[in-house]
């Protein structure tokens, strides 16, 4: 069963989401200001944030993102005040990758009936987040949408600030330039989709099913914050400022990898174990291992790419904010920006990966 097909099942529809998205980027370009002009658009499509313009060299960088189907999660256990953690994660460490500094973020709720416990937890969550982050949440809506939302959705939008001259999208690339990958925190809030039908669905699994390597019941696992890594990033960038590369491991893996300006692939020979939440999700959802890569984070929740001889100072401001990182494996000279997995056996390239 193709990756398509498990997630058709499982109420994605990759394909037509793709064909959507074509659609929306043809039109929403004709709204760009000229370059020069106020507003004008810093980026192409398919950066994890874009820039745009504000005067004088300035530029706002801007995304937004949400927690997904993790929210269905948060609903089955009944538990809220770590979602909106998620919902901050989502959105600024997509905006650092473009190597600006967050600034705010406004978030939208939208409920089927408005609860005001569950609400307030909510709160408690992206206030949290955004103390991690260090930064405001600045307004939001909330939304009451009875015919329309089942459970609820938290969406948020991010701001940033970035020179324009000192915007990152790896432009700067070259072979034999290291891929340091930090630890992610599990399954943060990707893949939530696959994991609901592996746990429950197939495996027939309760929310407060207990694995021991795990340590803690289901429903608590897959609700663990996404990682924040906006602190340690904005250190790296201060220290070190010939960075070159910054991504986020979110859908997509490590297939995120060549989301960078320069025509390189990617050589990722020295991955660390996987955490057990994926062998579990593999395990009960019957699901192979390129799949696993395609949709998971697996256990690398962010990505710096930089010159050999920077290795030792990015490890070192790493170590010092706390976070498992390693160098995971090299820039390598391939035009057509494949990603290979020695060690799986695995090659990738656009949005799959298949065995060697």
């Amino acid at each position: 069963m193709t990756t398509e097909d498990r997630y058709r099942q499982a109420g994605v529809d990759i394909p037509a989401a793709e064909a959507g998205l074509a659609r929306i980027i043809a039109a929403i370009k004709g709204t760009w200001p000229a370059a020069g002009e106020p507003g004008a658009v810093a980026l192409d499509i398919g950066y994890f944030a874009n820039v745009i313009g504000l005067g004088g060299g300035m530029g706002l960088a801007i995304c937004t993102d949400g927690v997904g189907s993790k929210s269905i999660i948060a609903d089955r256990v009944g538990k809220y005040d770590t979602i909106g953690i998620d919902c901050v994660a989502m959105n600024v460490n997509d905006v650092i990758c473009v190597g600006a500094r967050p600034l705010s973020m406004v978030d939208y709720i939208a409920v089927g009936t408005a609860d005001a416990a569950m609400l307030g937890a909510l709160a408690i969550g992206l206030a949290e987040g955004a103390r991690q982050a260090g930064i405001s949440i600045s307004g939001g809506e909330i939304a009451q949408l009875k015919d329309v939302v089942k459970g609820f959705d938290l969406v948020g939008m991010a701001v940033g600030l970035v020179g324009l001259d000192r915007i990152i999208v790896g432009r700067d690339l070259v072979p034999g330039d290291v891929v340091i990958g930090i630890a992610s925190n599990g399954i943060h809030s990707n893949g939530l989709s696959l994991a609901r039908r592996a746990f429950f669905e197939r495996g027939g699994f309760g929310i407060d099913h207990f694995f021991p390597e795990l340590g803690v019941p289901l429903g608590e696992e897959l609700l663990r914050p996404t990682f924040i890594y906006v602190p340690e990033v904005l250190d790296i960038l201060a220290r070190v400022p010939a960075v070159k590369g910054l991504i986020n491991i979110t859908g997509d893996g490590l297939l995120n990898l060549p989301r960078v300006m320069a025509p390189v692939g990617f050589e990722i020979d020295n991955l660390p174990p996987p955490p057990p939440v994926f062998r579990l999700i593999q395990q009960y959802g019957e699901v192979d291992e390129p799949e696993m890569y395609e949709v998971f984070n697996m256990g690398v929740g962010f990505c710096v790419l930089a010159a050999e001889l920077d290795t030792a100072a990015i490890l070192a401001i790493l170590a010092a904010h706390g976070r498992d990182a390693w160098v995971i494996g090299h820039v390598v000279a391939d035009a057509e920006k494949s990603v290979s997995l020695p060690g799986p056996g695995l090659i990738g390239r656009g949005k799959r990966f298949h065995r060697r």
